[in-house]
């Protein structure tokens, strides 16, 4: 199987770039460190590179009502302009993938994650059947870079319009960027604020290097796979394949504020109502480890000697100088403070529950 790579290959290369596969790319895990690059973002500002993400594009006249069918979040009655964070899940409530859902004036624009795409288009594909839509998978046409940090902004003054710096937190508009139309967009997966920037690929070296010149003035730096995990999990956000997957629904995951059981039927709406009612047995919860040493995906969350769950994600916090990590435990033990053990192998290291996220003193507007 051939590995794809994003417009910005020769850029990373320059840059000096550690490359590895992820999600089927060639792509950047680090370049001066993880460490460094972590709180290159947590200080000033760093772009990264996500051009591997997809992008589907829904057209027609029941382009909200087919988006609304297929996600839990609710995308039709929100403002032009705005960006929603949405689960799309199974008829059994697990998690095909979580996506954003832009709400442009003429269509609506799906960013799926880079390991996702192919099944997520046949999924899509297949639940528009007897909706009045045109869909159109235009992820190979499109870069995206996502530029993170407390002075992000400052990157861009003087090149955009004052109100695309006044944007709202999931809000997004069009700009002209060194000669280029591009979508604007503020999110992010790193707790600071940023902006994403969803342009030609044609246009990929060229944005990157006047991206760099602007952004000398705050030391913008690139970062790599590496410490966008170490940020996003200070945050507590799901990693799909991780955290989250077809085996997991949005309500033990925590993310039953992306769940609007008052909209009209959609996918998973039966299966997350009887979830609900029934109670969930497990809940997705942060885990403060009692040792520098790391716990990985995989290893035991264990109570009274039984396994009672497994580590979604781990990792060393740059920023709080701790072991962190992510897992799922019986929901009798999911309460701030409960203590728990967790063990690979001989290894075992005490862990109690924490709230999420771990890291609370980020920049997001």
């Amino acid at each position: 199987m051939t590995t794809l790579t994003t417009p910005f290959l020769e850029c990373h290369k320059r840059a000096g770039a550690k490359l590895v596969e992820f999600a089927g790319f060639l792509m950047p895990i680090s370049y001066a460190g993880i460490l460094a690059e972590h709180r290159a973002v947590r200080t000033a500002a760093g772009v990264f590179d996500v051009s591997h993400m997809g992008e589907f594009e829904v057209y027609g006249k029941e382009a909200g009502r087919f988006v609304d069918h297929l996600v839990t979040n609710r995308v039709a009655s929100v403002d032009v302009g705005q960006a929603v964070y949405t689960p799309m899940c199974l008829p059994d409530g697990g998690i095909v993938d979580d996506l954003l859902a832009y709400k442009f004036e003429d269509r609506i624009m799906l960013v799926v994650n880079a390991a996702n795409i192919e099944k997520d288009w046949a999924w899509v594909q297949e639940a528009a059947q007897g909706f009045d839509v045109r869909l159109e998978n235009v992820s190979d046409r499109i870069a995206q870079l996502a530029v993170q940090g407390p002075r992000a902004a400052e990157i861009f003054e003087g090149l955009v319009p004052p109100a695309a710096l006044d944007l709202g937190y999931y809000r997004f508009t069009g700009v002209t960027l060194w000669g280029v139309p591009m979508v604007f967009s503020r999110t992010g997966y790193t707790g600071e604020d940023g902006f994403e920037l969803y342009f030609d690929a044609t246009q990929g070296e060229r944005i990157w290097d006047e991206l760099f010149k602007a952004g000398a003035k705050v030391g913008l730096k690139p970062i790599g796979l590496g410490a966008r995990d170490t940020l996003r999990l200070e945050m507590a956000y799901c990693l799909y394949g991780n955290d989250i997957d077809t085996t997991t629904n949005p309500l033990e995951a925590g993310l039953g504020w992306t769940v609007k059981l008052d909209k009209d039927d959609f996918v998973s709406k039966a299966a997350l109502v009887k979830a609900k009612t029934e109670g969930l047995p497990r809940r997705l919860v942060g885990l403060e480890i009692a040792s520098p040493r790391v716990a990985r995906q995989g290893w035991e969350i264990v109570d009274g000697g039984a396994v009672a769950g497994r580590v979604t994600s781990g990792t060393s916090s740059p920023t709080l100088g701790k072991s962190i990590a992510m897992g799922y435990v019986p929901a009798k033990g999911a309460a701030h403070g409960t203590a728990h053990t967790v063990r690979s192998g001989s290894v075992e290291l005490p862990a109690r529950v924490v709230p999420r996220p771990f890291y609370t003193q980020a920049s997001h507007r």
